[in-house]
């Protein structure tokens, strides 16, 4: 009788008392490998080559004018940040309106604001007394009852800002209808079924669900818009890509300062990147009944764990002392 083991092997009575090998991956070992050595080579050439000259870097990172250049960089990506989100909101919202009329206004807008280059808007707006010397309000295509004059009415930052919110609307238009369209259709059935008012149905229901899927694109055009204010030189405004372009000019130390800007859009983005790690994680309890441990979580799990499989010196008895009365 033929069985259906191959010749030369024998039969296994119990699978449980089979070796159990590790999966062996040479080639993965190997690229490691490679990897950390080129990572080493980087950061000797850094450390040894004389041409990133980092006395000079040292020297201007912490200067008073690029410390009010980095605030000045601050400032203008909140408030780019904040209002352009805002309008971006109201654009997505007549984006997925039912008026045929209002989703093509909000179309035309992201088409163009998306078209255009940053850099052309902003020279528009700085310029805008150019084309429209004087604005009113009254009636449309009638009598104006009130007008003043655009020679003084958007300075240089007042532009930036303008152009940089109006820039990064039609960008966060676009990831906030994304993350609305992301929540499942059913979810809106439910609520409507059990009478939820229109309102609390995107706050309490769409919002919380939608921001999981808004959030990381949203942290990247933040992370851009950090980057894109160094276009603002063209206005001559003292952010910080500006301060370095000043500096160097006048003190020719093109590399060191160039790695000055670096090492704070650096620090910067990481700083956005820790908040965008925290809010994520609130806005994933909803889906994760239980959220992974944060980085600092898990260091103090390390920290309790190394401390508890310590060993601890055994208490030696003393002696009894012989008491002698008197």
């Amino acid at each position: 009788m033929r069985t259906g083991r191959p010749a030369g092997t024998t039969p296994v009575d119990n699978l449980a008392d089979l070796p159990v090998v590790p999966a062996r991956h040479p080639w993965r070992w190997a690229a490691g490998a490679a990897a950390l050595v080129l990572v080493a080579q980087f950061l000797h050439g850094l450390a040894t080559n004389p041409g990133w000259d980092w006395p000079t870097f040292e020297a201007y990172l912490t200067t008073d004018v690029i410390l009010r250049a980095v605030g000045v960089t601050v400032r203008l990506t909140c408030y780019g940040t904040i209002l352009g989100f805002a309008v971006g909101a109201g654009v997505a919202a007549l984006r997925l309106s039912r008026s045929p009329i209002l989703r093509t206004i909000a179309w035309t807008y992201t088409w163009a604001f998306r078209s255009i280059p940053l850099i052309v808007q902003l020279v528009f707006w700085f310029n805008l007394s150019y084309l429209y010397r004087r604005l009113g309000i009254g009636v449309p295509f009638g009598p104006t009852f009130l007008s003043f004059d655009t020679n003084g009415l958007l300075g240089a930052t007042g532009a930036a800002v303008l152009g940089l919110a109006l820039h990064q609307a039609a960008y966060a238009a676009e990831i906030i209808r994304a993350g609305v369209i992301a929540v499942d259709a059913g979810q809106l059935e439910a609520a409507a079924a059990l009478g939820i008012p229109r309102l609390r149905q995107a706050r309490r229901i769409i919002l919380p669900q939608a921001m999981r899927a808004i959030l990381p694109n949203a942290a990247n055009e933040v992370v851009s818009l950090f980057k894109g204010t160094s276009i603002v030189y063209v206005m001559a405004i003292g952010e910080l890509f500006y301060q370095v372009q000043v500096i160097y000019g006048r003190t020719g130390r093109v590399v060191p300062l160039l790695m000055v800007a670096t090492a704070w859009y650096v620090v910067l983005t990481t700083l956005l990147s820790i908040i965008q790690y925290y809010v994520e994680r609130h806005f994933a309890r909803g889906s994760l009944r239980n959220p992974p441990p944060t980085p600092w979580q898990r260091l103090r799990a390390f920290l309790d764990t190394a401390l508890a499989e310590r060993p601890t010196r055994p208490i030696r008895p003393t002696r009894p002392t012989a008491r002698t009365d008197r």
